[in-house]
């Protein structure tokens, strides 16, 4: 897999349905433990609602939903579909609802898990992990704000710059643009600045 999509940050959502409140919960997870923690967290903190329905879904194919006392199907399988429509993985979520004293139906139900799953989500952003090549440049403090643009085309993104008589410009580029961006560099500078390649790193970028 040359790369995959997870959610951006832990993240919290809410809304009321017919008296009933629906609070959905989102994180980044690595493993199976590290959701059911945070699944066990959200039990603990809201054990006093009726329902604390649940699903992740891991990078590699592990898939696991809970509709905790809700009618079969109508709570953690439309949470983890919307986390299936949307492709992202490595992502626990729990939908906690304190029910309001009037039933939703098998319809309601389905569409208020997907909503606060969805929620949660939107709250939470999505981020592309994918291959980086890390570069640096020595740089003129006056071509400093001048490459930051000149990253823009070439969907980079900037790493920790180093500060000192002149600028170590470091960045992250796509995999393949940092032969077109190393000529971009010596183009702008009449030949001056060059690129070095550090390494490869997996990094997680949010798509906005």
């Amino acid at each position: 897999m040359s790369e995959y999509l997870i959610p951006t940050k832990a993240a919290e959502s809410e809304f009321v349905e017919k008296k009933s409140r629906f609070i959905g919960d989102i994180w980044p997870v690595e493993s199976e433990e590290e959701a059911r923690a945070h699944i066990e967290e959200m039990k603990k903190k809201h054990y006093d609602a009726r329902h604390n329905c649940w699903c992740y879904r891991l990078k590699g194919g592990a898939e696991r939903y809970s509709d905790d006392g809700e009618p079969q199907g109508t709570a953690g399988q439309p949470m983890l579909g919307v986390f299936q429509r949307e492709e992202v993985t490595n992502v626990v979520c729990v939908v906690t609802r304190y029910f309001g004293g009037i039933l939703l139906g098998a319809g309601g139900l389905t569409r208020a898990y997907s909503r606060s799953a969805k929620d949660a989500l939107d709250a939470s952003g999505i981020s592309v992990v994918r291959p980086w090549i890390q570069v640096e440049t020595d740089c003129p403090y006056a071509l400093f704000e001048r490459l930051k643009l000149e990253l823009i085309p070439f969907q980079g993104v900037e790493g920790e710059h180093g500060f000192g008589t002149s600028i170590t410009f470091r960045a992250f580029l796509p995999e393949g643009a940092e032969e077109a961006f190393d000529l971009r560099l010596r183009e702008l500078s009449a030949g001056e600045l060059k690129l070095r390649v550090v390494g490869m790193v997996w990094k997680a970028v949010s798509c906005g």
